[in-house]
């Protein structure tokens, strides 16, 4: 099945999204939207990650559509898989009164069947890959079988640590200061406007901030600079600014990057995104935090976007360094997710590349300069 990354899809656009071959969609965030795709035989996936969630926009479609409809999270953070999962959407779903066999179907029957995916029923002959928990109101987990054996119980995880080798792909120098320098004298600049909880972001003109030729960061009106390293090749950082993560000190960097994952960061100024950046570069892969007085990373040596160390762990690291963003003053829910999507050029409308500022309405290359 081919999944698709399609959202504020209407009318004539969706028709002829589905004869492209396009079976799902789990980008839907407004209640017409995924009523309209469902009419016309899609299925439609309810999202509720960290940072994009869709959970109240779309539940209410659940009783009548549920034979085409599943849970997922599509990025989650590590301190909150701690907490919870697909199992919170079915508590909540329950809470709001409906049918429990339609909520399991949901959650557990129709991604099995739609992905043909190789995990048990529990019919006949299936392997024993269940979870049980504590009551059908809550969906608290107090074990995970898989194929018969118990991987999950008491609060630890019971699968054992392998040895491997970690695959990575980190070709790029430490980067100076003047890498993010951006002469101009343009007294306008197109920025993205992120949302929290969603993946979509606006396109605003605001009137720049220049030093000594150089476009900067304007903490007084939020609109910070951020860039997008390439990784994998030395090619000069692309610059541009961005509104509502709030940052008054520091700046914040992240080696997830959807979909190239590149360094991605934004920062107060260009001594703290220069210093942001290289930690990722030094740490080939993770996120970070850095101002003044301190500096977190959080390593991810695995393709430079995921740990090599257990849930629990990565999770308390996580969330240590989550603290840090926020007291340097973000906004946002969750700082590092919503920063991994905004060089997701598919995504409307305006985002970063490592080649420049693009817009994914007109799906082109944009000026930074108005």
């Amino acid at each position: 099945p081919v999944d698709g990354h399609a959202p504020g899809l209407k009318g004539e656009a969706i028709t002829k999204y589905i004869a492209a071959g396009i079976s799902t969609d789990h980008e839907c965030f407004t209640y017409e939207e995924a009523l309209e795709k469902l009419q016309k035989g899609m299925k439609v996936i309810i999202r509720e990650g960290s940072a994009a969630k869709n959970f109240d926009a779309l539940i209410d479609l659940l009783p009548e559509y549920y034979e085409n409809m599943m849970f997922c999270s599509d990025d989650k953070h590590p301190d909150d898989l701690m907490i919870n999962h697909i199992n919170a959407l079915c508590a909540r779903a329950i809470a709001k009164q409906m049918d429990l066999f339609k909520v399991l179907q949901v959650a557990c029957v129709n991604p099995v069947k739609h992905y043909n995916l190789d995990v048990g029923l529990l019919q006949k002959g299936d392997a024993a890959d269940f979870i049980m928990v504590k009551d059908l109101i809550d969906f608290k987990t107090v074990a995970t079988y898989i194929d018969g054996n118990c991987v999950y119980s008491e609060g630890k995880a019971h699968i054992k640590d392998v040895a491997f080798e970690n695959l990575n792909n980190f070709n790029t120098d430490l980067k100076t200061v003047e890498d993010f320098r951006y002469e101009s004298t343009a007294k306008n600049i197109r920025v993205i406007a992120c949302l929290d909880g969603e993946l979509v972001t606006h396109e605003i003109i605001t009137e720049s901030l220049i030093d000594n030729g150089n476009l900067v960061s304007n903490t007084k009106t939020d609109v910070l600079k951020m860039t997008v390293v390439n990784r994998y090749q030395n090619q000069k950082p692309a610059v541009a600014f961005i509104k509502n993560f709030g940052l008054k000190e520091g700046a914040i960097a992240s080696s997830v990057g959807h979909d190239s994952h590149n360094i991605i960061a934004v920062g107060v100024n260009d001594a703290e995104i220069c210093k942001a950046v290289n930690a990722i570069i030094e740490a080939q892969g993770g996120i970070c935090a850095v101002n003044n007085t301190n500096s977190k990373t959080v390593a991810l040596p695995v393709a430079g976007i995921m740990s090599d160390k257990d849930g629990y762990t990565i999770g308390k690291q996580y969330a240590e360094l989550d603290q840090m963003a926020k007291a340097m003053g973000c906004t946002l829910k969750a700082p590092y997710m919503t920063l991994s999507f905004m060089a997701l050029l598919v995504i409307p409308a305006l985002k970063l590349s490592d080649k420049g500022l693009f817009n994914g309405t007109d799906f082109k290359f944009t000026p930074l300069e108005v």
